[in-house]
């Protein structure tokens, strides 16, 4: 795995004491090294999109693959870079190790052709030992699709099948693909042939999916983030499950106006006393929750007075920090789409949020697909909400994006469709820098 080494490049360790409060986990810090390194660019899969069409499978499994990364050999240039040290000497990797910045990249493409079979594995005799069969492999001709139907998420992976046949066809052509390029799953860590998984921070079965955090008792049991720093970590970590949790534009929106001056002051003793009492005698009303979150939906104006006196903004937020955080242990299952069945769309807008649900009608009642929640901008000539005559055309448009909170800038994507005939007027796809 590792040898000892004479490169120029050094890398400090970090050691993380394991739950078990016995065994360590050796980490390194590759920062200096990542921010010298070129992005690899490789179109990385969707989490959403791995998410959709499972309404039909019945069965599923749940892979993990053993060894991770280590299964990819380095390049001699490659070891240099990856040496760390330690207080036995200078270290570098043979094998590619975690923390590297092109490492998910790299072990994706490589997933991906043992699942597509876009280039033939070379033999080693032909090229000396070591080849990038990315560079010099040969196109396998014609191109066949995926032995799971699918792409994985690095080294997770899911297989869903309609049948059981299908499912035990779908294994053999993995392991097929996994004996070929030398890689492993790690049996313990993967579940065969069952009717719920895990899978990527949900819970999949043929009914719906469910959010399902690594640690929720983090998030349930977690006090009011005391900077700014910690609140938006924490506002992050809901962002992956914000389709499960219902007007979180609206609760979330209080907590992104917050600055550093505010914790500041929420953080004093004084303020914080006030601010209990306030939540204190509102947890004695007599009044059931859901008419408590009306009154709360219409009292976040914030110049809204407090009778403590205290900053109206700091009491809505400690408010709306408890109900995400309630909401987000009490998620609802969301239906897989179904593409036969009518589908509504149910909107909210108020002066500062705008929220969405995607709903489809079942043999009981409206079953709830998504949630769509949107903060809106401060200007409402950044987003108007307009009224449509008789006489005017219908458009619909579709975005699709994400932005890199720390370093701003993100990828975007839209598409605009004239209704009735729903035919696509413009689409557009690029790189927006300068967005947080």
């Amino acid at each position: 795995m590792i040898n000892y080494s004479r490169s120029p490049w050094v890398s400090p360790i970090v050691v993380i004491i394991k739950k078990n409060g016995v065994d360590i986990r050796l980490c390194i810090d590759y920062r200096l090294v990542n921010s010298l390194t070129q992005l690899m660019v490789y179109p990385m899969p969707l989490i959403n999109d791995l998410l959709e069409d499972l309404e039909s499978p019945l069965w599923y499994c749940s892979l993990d693959m053993a060894s991770g990364f280590w299964v990819v050999k380095m390049t001699d240039r490659a070891r240099l870079i990856s040496a760390f040290i330690t207080p036995f000497g200078l270290f570098e990797w043979n094998r590619m190790p975690f923390g590297l910045k092109n490492a998910p990249q790299i072990y994706q493409r490589m997933i991906d052709n043992a699942l597509y079979g876009f280039t033939r594995i070379l033999k080693s005799e032909d090229h000396g030992g070591t080849a990038d069969v990315f560079e010099d492999g040969e196109p396998v001709a014609p191109g066949r699709p995926s032995v799971l139907g699918r792409r994985s998420y690095i080294d997770d992976i899911l297989i869903p099948a309609n049948s059981w046949d299908q499912l035990c066809d779908r294994v053999e052509g993995l392991l097929e693909a996994c004996d070929k390029w030398n890689l492993s799953i790690s049996v313990v860590k993967s579940f065969w042939g069952m009717p719920k998984v895990e899978y990527l921070g949900h819970k999949i079965s043929h009914n719906g999916l469910e959010a399902n955090p690594k640690d929720l008792s983090a998030l349930t049991d977690l006090a009011i983030p005391g900077s700014l720093r910690v609140m938006q970590s924490f506002l992050g970590s809901l962002n992956y499950y914000s389709r499960f949790i219902e007007d979180y534009a609206f609760y979330a929106s209080v907590l992104y106006e917050l600055r550093k001056i505010d914790f500041a002051a929420m953080t004093k003793e004084a303020t914080q006393r006030r601010i209990q009492q306030v939540l204190k005698a509102e947890g004695a009303d007599p009044r059931s929750q859901e008419d408590r979150d009306v009154d709360h939906r219409r009292t976040l104006d914030p110049e809204a007075p407090d009778p403590m006196k205290v900053d109206p903004r700091w009491i809505h937020a400690h408010r709306s920090f408890n109900v995400i955080k309630t909401r987000i242990a009490t998620t609802p299952i969301l239906r897989h789409f179904d593409p036969e069945r009518e589908a509504t769309v149910v909107v909210y807008a108020s002066d500062w949020a705008i929220s969405g649900a995607l709903m489809q009608a079942s043999e009981v009642d409206k079953a709830l697909i998504s949630i769509a929640p949107k903060k809106e901008p401060r200007r409402k000539s950044q987003a108007p909400i307009p009224t449509i005559g008789r006489d005017e055309e219908l458009y619909i448009v579709s975005f699709d994006g994400s932005a890199r909170v720390k370093r701003g800038g993100g990828a975007y994507s839209a598409i605009l469709w004239r209704l009735p005939e729903r035919r696509v007027v413009k689409a557009r796809s690029g790189y927006a820098e300068g967005l947080t």
